[in-house]
């Protein structure tokens, strides 16, 4: 199948305005933005034809085309990067599969996109895939704390026999009882912001509407989810560095730490 990489960047992020272009240091102590972070993540990543940023920032733009990737210029319209990769569809020579890595998924191993591409290979009936794993039971205290302090530190899902999602919530779930923490792997999957749509996906979803759940939870996905549309949830395997995006300006630190521990320069 014919993979094309989209990494969909806004400026005006709610949480952390213009984070696409903060600087964070690698294992060396050179500095790099975030969306050069990210396209060198995606193109780390084997069997894909081409690697695109699609943004309707010019200054995101301007960055990327000094870096030599390809920019699609979306509607500033665009509420989500899955909105944007469906607008974005139009620019791409019919591609079998689009892959939304997000532009804040710097720290996405290459394995995962890999295992995206595998699962929909195997399963034509899939229209949706993305992957999850599990959480260290250290990094779900610290994610309990950050949610007590009022942060948001990642995304859960749940599924069923099936490896099909079931709800994603930013909200730790399903309810852990005591002890359950007690040993190195929690029961708790954290939700991994990489897809693998196929085309008739995207141009479902560009023609739902927004749903409740969706508005509430701040998650695109649930759109698929409240549409009867199945996700199919890949499990990969836990790297030993911590995998963190870049949601709040206390992200930075965890992350530089994280790209040390990779070795990623």
């Amino acid at each position: 199948m014919s993979s094309v990489i989209l990494i969909p960047a806004r400026y005006q992020s709610s949480r952390y305005p213009g984070k696409p272009l903060v600087p964070l240091k690698g294992a060396t102590g050179a500095a790099k933005p975030l969306i050069q972070r990210s396209v060198e993540a995606a193109r780390r990543v084997s069997g894909v034809s081409g690697v695109f940023v699609t943004t309707d920032d010019e200054r995101i733009a301007n960055a990327c085309t000094a870096l030599g990737v390809g920019v699609i210029i979306t509607s500033p319209e665009c509420r989500n990067g899955t909105e944007r990769c469906a607008e974005a569809l139009a620019s791409l020579h019919e591609p079998d599969l689009v892959i939304n890595f997000q532009g804040d998924a710097l720290l996405t191993p290459p394995g995962f996109v890999e295992a995206l591409i595998a699962r929909m290979e195997r399963d034509k009936d899939a229209l949706v895939a993305t992957p999850a794993m599990r959480l260290r039971s250290d990094e779900v205290r610290q994610l309990q704390a950050e949610e007590a302090a009022g942060r948001i530190g990642g995304t859960s899902v749940v599924t069923d026999d099936q490896s099909q999602a079931l709800y994603f919530s930013k909200r730790l779930i399903p309810h852990f009882p005591a002890g359950s923490l007690n040993e190195g792997l929690s029961p708790v999957r954290l939700h991994v912001g990489v897809y693998a749509y196929r085309p008739e996906a995207l141009k479902l979803y560009a023609a739902t509407p927004v749903s409740e759940l969706e508005t509430l939870e701040g998650l695109e996905q649930l759109r698929f989810l409240v549409a009867g549309i199945k996700v199919a949830v890949v499990d990969v395997e836990t790297p030993p560095f911590v995998l963190r995006e870049l949601n709040n300006p206390e992200d930075v630190a965890p992350i530089e730490r994280a790209l040390a521990e990779a070795g990623l320069e």
